[in-house]
């Protein structure tokens, strides 16, 4: 006889429960209406391009969240080994297009401080276009592991998906560590020496106030790694699982889990609550409010570029 799914009487399944149904909700919603804005109703930029291709990856995600909703349930996989390989595998796509697109804007961020004329000249959407194809194109990679180790198999009378690495017997610690090296410490290292140098460029020039368009981007940068760290903590403490505590380790896991995914749902609420003032936010729609916290960094680095290139020109004229 097969054993009652006993998840809608635990706490903390069901509050995960409930979160999980949020997070797809909100983020299958909220980033549908950042590609729409971005996508269909603003002018092509660089940043437009940037946050659309966040987005992209972001709904992608959400939208196969119903199937872990449905296995959270029912405690059992009921679609197939081909899904159970494919739905993992799009998870670590979101994460890893997510992080080298934050990786490729935050670089793109510091080209234009460091080097504002060539920017002004060099920075194109199509440009933008094709790295933001080249960050799906490594996400979509490096994801392979997932649809070679996911399986299907049968635990205690269920159909279960889970990681499958019996066959290799490094193949556990080899895709855990690459992937908290590859997807979380270098681009964390490479996002961290961009951000320093741009804040000591601004310090050192007249365009203090000109880190206002580096606002959103930060919080993005900040939401990812926060809501991504707990996952890659718990899934390398996984490694020495008989050293530590089996409920604890399988709780942090279904947690860190949770966290990863309410990321993809933060990033159109940023766009919202990170404009200009927070009254305005109640006087405009959360259309026209979401269009501006996009356009804002736009213009304002516009501005930047332009007022860097007449003081390099007028410098250069002393030479």
């Amino acid at each position: 006889m097969q054993p009652k799914a006993m998840c809608l009487k635990e706490f903390l399944c069901v509050f995960l429960l409930v979160v999980s149904v949020m997070i797809f909700l909100l983020g299958f919603f909220g980033n549908a209406l950042v590609i729409w804005i971005s996508g269909f109703k603003m002018k092509k930029t660089v940043n437009t391009t940037w946050y659309l291709s966040l987005a992209i990856s972001d709904f992608v995600f959400c939208t196969f969240l119903p199937f872990s909703i449905t296995n959270m349930v029912m405690e059992e996989w009921l679609f197939g080994r081909i899904m159970c390989k494919f739905t993992s595998s799009i998870m670590f796509v979101n994460m890893f297009s997510s992080v080298f697109l934050l990786v490729f804007i935050s670089i793109d961020r510091c080209i234009s401080v460091m080097f504002p004329v060539w920017a002004q000249n060099q920075r194109t959407v199509n440009k933008a276009s094709v790295v933001a194809v080249l960050a799906w194109t490594l996400g979509v990679a490096l994801s392979i592991p997932s649809m070679i180790f996911r399986d299907v198999g049968s635990h205690l009378g269920r159909t279960i998906c889970f990681n499958n690495y019996t066959l290799h017997q490094d193949s556990h610690t080899i895709v855990a560590v690459s992937r908290f090296i590859v997807g979380f410490v270098i681009p964390f290292i490479i996002i961290i020496v961009c951000y320093c140098i741009i804040i000591l460029k601004l310090r050192t020039s007249r365009m203090t106030k000109s880190s206002k368009p580096f606002k959103v981007m930060s919080s993005l940068v900040a939401a990812f790694f926060i809501c991504w760290l707990p996952y890659h903590v718990f899934i390398l403490l996984e490694l020495n699982h008989q050293n530590h505590d089996h409920g604890i380790l399988i709780s942090g896991l279904k947690v860190g889990a949770s966290m990863a995914a309410a990321n993809s749902f933060l990033n159109p609420v940023l766009y919202v609550f990170m404009g200009n003032d927070f009254k305005q936010k109640f006087k405009s729609s959360v259309l026209s409010k979401m269009e501006n916290a996009m356009a804002e960094e736009g213009r304002t680095t516009s501005r930047y570029l332009s007022r860097s290139s007449s003081m390099d020109g007028r410098a250069s004229t002393h030479i």
